[in-house]
């Protein structure tokens, strides 16, 4: 029986039938339904042109007509059906320059990249196998439909779904396709830096990272990807290191990060154009774990990490002194225990101080938390408003 979200879409397939069309499940639901892999969401491919699926279907959307795709609603959920295509020419290596709408499901089957992607799966469960996709994913097998040049010259982001898809699946890339991804490589920098962090981002996620970041060395792919030219000698070091595929994708680019140095570390970040969130987080993240390797885990620094920080910095550092590490367990035993985890549980506020002091707000203010909040976390004084009150007039800080 197939699972239940093939099923609830089998009643768009079967309108798309009873109206005289073909209608498949195709993609990465075909491939994961195979892979025993969760499934998120399915598409669907029909011989009916866009304007045929709008008329059949009574709540539909325009998300992608042009390359003949339609968002249907059905029973309140959302199925994006796209009709078989062909593609021309890609002048700029990622987009074809004109879609052509056809009747052949074979047609369309022919134009996707790899044969695991290039099955098709009727309502009832039987596959549409023209490139022999099942027998590539039973054998570990990643393989182009047709000539591998081709297929990357056509688009030249397949070459990054084809490592995106060693490291998710640890599967190796067939021979004919990998000398192409050797050849090809140089294509990638016609792609944009958006395109190419979404797919590495996928990589550094993976089970099989370490492979997939073989490859990117193997095929001089990384050469096209924004800083790793520069740490070439990096990347070497982290291929070998044998916890690399405990780290998810947030604690990989921190082990990156510790080989292209403090100084540089927002630089190659923005190279990427990562969200500045995202560049403050691994950066702060950057220099905690310079202080964990000079001093270990004091409590202070415990506090300013935050207990997500503390965890992504000692998984790298596990992975970099494997001797030396900590147990994540007993991190966050020590986490819990400190007198406070956050500024918010600190029991004076920058109006007690002023009101105090009977000064002007300023930068002093925070300064001056920060001070007391160490003092806390060290047990030196108690988070009582008054005892804190009683130590800095002792330091004479009032």
């Amino acid at each position: 029986m197939l699972p239940t979200i093939f099923q609830q879409a089998v009643p768009v397939l079967t309108k798309l039938e009873e109206a005289g069309f073909r209608a498949y499940f195709v993609g990465g639901s075909v491939r994961d339904y195979y892979l025993d892999r969760t499934i998120n969401d399915v598409d669907i491919a029909t011989s009916a042109y866009p304007e045929e699926v709008k008329g059949i279907f009574q709540k539909t959307f325009d998300i992608g007509i042009d390359h003949g795709t339609v968002l249907v609603i059905e029973d309140g959920r959302e199925y994006e059906v796209t009709t078989f295509r062909t593609e021309s020419s890609y002048t700029d290596y990622r987009r074809p320059d004109k879609v052509e709408f056809i009747r052949s499901l074979e047609g369309d089957l022919k134009r996707r990249d790899f044969t695991m992607n290039s099955m098709a799966m009727d309502g009832s469960g039987q596959v549409i196998d023209p490139f022999y996709g099942k027998e590539d994913i039973h054998n570990g097998l990643i393989r182009t439909v047709g000539s591998p040049a081709a297929r990357f010259s056509e688009d030249a982001l397949r070459m990054m779904r084809a490592v995106r898809f060693v490291s998710q699946l640890g599967f190796a890339v067939e021979d004919s396709t990998l000398s192409a991804l050797c050849e090809h490589s140089p294509l990638l920098e016609h792609i944009a830096v958006e395109r190419k962090v979404s797919e590495f981002e996928k990589i550094l996620g993976g089970k099989w990272k370490q492979e997939g970041l073989k490859l990117l060395v193997h095929t001089n792919l990384y050469r096209e990807l924004p800083g790793l030219s520069e740490i070439h000698a990096g990347l070497l070091e982290i291929l070998e290191i044998p916890r690399l595929d405990r780290l998810d994708q947030h604690q990989a680019w921190l082990l990156l990060l510790t080989y292209v140095g403090d100084d540089n570390s927002q630089g190659f970040l923005k190279s990427w154009r990562l969200p500045t969130k995202i560049i403050k987080t691994r950066s702060k993240e950057l220099g905690i774990l310079k202080e964990r390797k000079a001093t270990g885990w004091t409590k202070h620094l415990l506090y300013r990490a935050g207990l997500d920080a503390a965890l992504n910095v000692e998984t790298v550092y596990g992975c970099l002194d494997p001797s030396g590490d900590v147990s994540l367990e007993e991190l966050k035993k020590q986490f819990h225990q400190l007198v406070i985890t956050s500024k918010q549980k600190l029991e004076v506020t920058g109006n007690d101080l002023m009101k105090w002091t009977v000064k002007q707000g300023g930068p002093w203010i925070k300064e001056l938390l920060s001070e007391i909040e160490a003092a806390i976390v060290n047990e030196t004084v108690p988070n009582d408003k008054e005892e804190i009150r009683r130590w800095l007039e002792t330091c004479n800080r009032l």
